[in-house]
């Protein structure tokens, strides 16, 4: 079963807000990125105790801690990048997250960020070794201009890296809107297939710079997705991310009566591809390794 999250920050600044939109309907996880226009990674100890509360009084559990880390040039000083994910961990561990979702870093002004291989897998490398004493995983995300913005350079990031900390997150719009594909999941999917832990439901139609399609009606191959993780028995996350008034490089805004209609979407195309999809999934998923490269 199909374990359904949403981006809510996409809804309104104000926590509590977000937190309320998924209550009423009916979503009991939250991939938790800005509070209060704060970014979590930016909160202080007492605002995480604060948001934990607030989500555990509720009954909404959080699917990833949504950082931005790796979304900085390679050039930039990485200790104090370090810091910000050592707080993403703490995040991760008090609201008993399974994920930290990273990037793999932009480059140099004028270079390509390919010529910096080496350097993104030895700074991903360290932070995997951050993760070794606890349960968790980062969830790498395919984003346009990094290192891991193709299919190929994601699945060079866990090869090289080796490590059960280190999965793969997979977003089919940013294949349309980074890479302009509009095959992803003949071209994209299959070769990351293997690696892929966690999934963002968002659309996007190739040409629209601004903002994404609803889900299933752009040129993301979202249905061809659902319907291969249905095969699968996919049960991990489906966190709806839809852009659907605009979108950029840090986050996106849809407002309540749009996301309304992508979470409708979402669950009607699962129903439609049989794909099982309900917030009351029970304990969090576990998908060990031998079941990621056999399914």
């Amino acid at each position: 079963m199909a374990i359904l999250s949403a981006f809510a920050d996409e809804v309104t600044d104000d926590f509590k807000g977000q937190i309320d939109f998924l209550a009423s309907e009916h979503v009991g996880f939250i991939e938790i990125r800005f509070v209060n226009k704060k970014n979590v990674v930016d909160l202080t100890q007492a605002e995480l105790r604060d948001s934990n509360q607030l989500m555990h009084d509720s009954g909404i559990r959080v699917s990833a801690v949504a950082s931005p880390v790796g979304k900085v040039r390679i050039d930039e000083p990485f200790r104090q990048h370090v810091e910000k994910f050592k707080h993403a961990i703490d995040a991760a561990l008090l609201f008993q997250s399974p994920f930290i979702r990273i990037f793999s870093f932009y480059p140099p002004e004028g270079e390509r960020i390919e010529t910096y291989r080496t350097e993104v897998i030895e700074r991903l490398r360290k932070m995997v070794e951050l993760l070794e004493d606890t349960s968790l995983v980062m969830v790498h995300e395919n984003e346009k201009d990094i290192y891991g913005s193709s299919a190929e350079n994601c699945v060079d990031l866990v090869k090289s890296i080796d490590s059960p900390k280190l999965r793969l997150a997979y977003d089919p719009a940013n294949f349309v809107w980074g890479e302009k594909i509009t095959n992803n999941y003949d071209v994209c999917w299959h070769k990351m297939k293997p690696y892929v832990v966690h999934v963002h439901i968002k659309d996007w139609k190739l040409g629209n710079d601004h903002a994404g399609s609803m889900p299933g009606e752009g040129d993301g191959q979202v249905r061809n997705l659902l319907e291969d993780l249905a095969r699968m028995k996919y049960g991990g996350f489906l966190t709806v991310e839809p852009h659907l008034k605009s979108g950029g490089q840090f986050g996106g805004e849809t407002g309540p009566e749009l996301f309304s209609q992508a979470i409708a979407a979402t669950r009607s195309l699962c129903r439609e591809v049989g794909l099982p999809c309900d917030q009351d999934a029970g304990p969090l998923f576990e998908m060990n390794d031998s079941e990621s490269e056999t399914s």
